[in-house]
């Protein structure tokens, strides 16, 4: 059988047997309280209750009224306590709704619609109430992404069942104990945008493709969906290199997959779908992996949105204090480090990583060897080491002119750096400056047509 991949990548260890037959359990938090991010995806959100408001779960606490906006609901029954700064994923601290349960259990939920009798504009606005984003990490709004420009046709939606980031399995998971609705969720989208599907399923998943045609042909839909298996190596799942596997396309710089006439979907996001088609609700929950071996008790979770990993411990899962030198939300390859478990879990928290020594290599940077390495691996077919020259130097224009708006952060290049020079963070910096300047760019132009007016 032919594997589809792409050029450059890494092989670290998968770590997949930690938690990869845990069963999705629900949990909820032993505080009873959940600490909301006002914004989750999409563009800044207000809050529109205050301290003291009863809600339901379901119920929209925060939104926006521009195309953007993905509203935010309240993922449990309860009152309103407090809209405070919090810490969250990054270690940025945002703007979040703590609301504390009443036990009631009441909901809010839409009236279910037909997703494939009901108009397109109402099926876009159904996904926008549900306030579904990418689950996968990037937190963008669904009703956006399956709503492209007139210019770009659709031919391809990938569902990315890669799932590459070591340690994690909660797509797994997904796709082992409800193929039928992940299925349906596809289906959904595809009908939307009138394009074909695509499983892209990573080589170590392979024991789920019979699993998945079973679901295609009982709903039906084998001329429509079909399976690629493509290579287990990271960064098999972002956007761009999905696309190349499965299609044999190059998404130019700068380019979105639509502009190859594609869109890509998390499995987390089309079960999110059809939840909100067949049962009319919101995205307030969502599976999140625990894993490392800095863990006794691994398991997949899932959890109310705006629950605090604190409050997990010890019902749910616990780990070893002593041995766990790295606490990481997300995977190891492109998560972030965090400083304390007091966050949230998020609509974009797919796990959360427990490393110890053996798992993590805590180095200090040495001078740059020009070995070439990060060359060889980029996907991204960029030069991180002049990148990053430039950045150390201070030149951010040069090192925009050399790509660093490209980097995905996958951190293919940090891994196979024998300096440990931690490029992904320079990166990250780098883009930053990057943003405020251009952002101030914009504040400036503004002004100057306000004054010209």
């Amino acid at each position: 059988m032919k594997l589809h991949s792409f050029k450059g990548g890494i092989f670290p260890k998968e770590r997949k047997e930690i938690s990869r037959d845990c069963p999705i359990t629900k949990a909820f938090p032993s505080s009873k309280t959940v600490t909301i991010p006002v914004t989750m995806g999409g563009a800044p959100n207000t809050p529109l209750v205050k301290p003291g408001d009863k809600v339901a779960a379901g119920q929209i606490i925060a939104n926006g009224d521009k195309f953007m906006n993905c509203p935010v609901h309240s993922s449990i029954s309860g009152t309103v306590k407090k809209i405070t700064k919090c810490v969250v994923t990054s270690n940025a601290e945002v703007d979040c709704i703590v609301i504390e349960s009443d036990g009631e259990n009441r909901v809010a939920l839409m009236d279910k619609l037909n997703p494939f009798t009901c108009s397109f504009n109402k099926a876009i606005e159904r996904i926008k109430n549900a306030g579904i984003t990418g689950m996968g990490g990037a937190s963008f709004p669904a009703h956006v992404k399956l709503n492209p420009p007139p210019d770009k046709k659709i031919d391809y939606i990938l569902l990315n069942a890669a799932e590459c980031e070591p340690y994690l399995t909660c797509d797994e998971r997904n796709l082992l104990e409800t193929p039928e609705k992940v299925i349906d969720g596809l289906a959904i989208c595809l009908h939307l945008v009138n394009a074909r599907g695509i499983i892209a399923l990573e080589e170590n998943k392979a024991y789920l493709k019979p699993v998945l045609l079973d679901a295609i042909i009982n709903k039906g839909y084998e001329d429509k969906i079909s399976i690629c298996v493509v290579k287990t190596k990271y960064p098999q799942g972002s956007e761009k290199f999905i696309v190349s596997a499965c299609l044999g396309v190059e998404i130019p710089s700068s380019k979105l997959p639509a502009d190859a006439g594609a869109i890509i979907c998390n499995v987390g996001t089309v079960c999110a779908i059809s939840d909100a088609f067949r049962l009319g609700l919101p995205l307030i929950s969502r599976v999140v992996t625990f894993s490392g071996f800095g863990v006794t008790k691994p398991c997949n979770l899932k959890l109310p949105i705006g629950t605090l990993i604190s409050d997990l411990m010890p019902e749910y899962f616990s780990f070893d204090e002593e041995r766990t030198q790295k606490i990481i939300s997300g995977g190891p390859m492109m998560g972030f480090a965090m400083s304390t478990l007091t966050f949230p879990v998020t609509k974009g928290t797919s796990g959360v990583t427990f490393l110890t020594d053996e798992e993590t290599l805590l180095e200090e940077e040495d001078q740059c060897i020009s070995c070439g390495n990060c060359v060889a691996r980029c996907a991204m077919r960029l030069n991180p080491v002049l990148i990053i020259r430039e950045l150390k130097s201070g030149n951010v224009d040069k090192a925009k002119r050399f790509g660093l708006m490209d980097c995905i952060e996958c951190g293919c290049c940090a891994f196979v750096c024998p300096a440990h020079i931690k490029i992904v963070q320079r990166v990250r910096l780098g883009k930053n400056i990057v943003r405020q300047k251009m952002m101030e760019q914009r504040q400036k132009e503004a002004l100057k047509a306000k004054e010209g007016k």
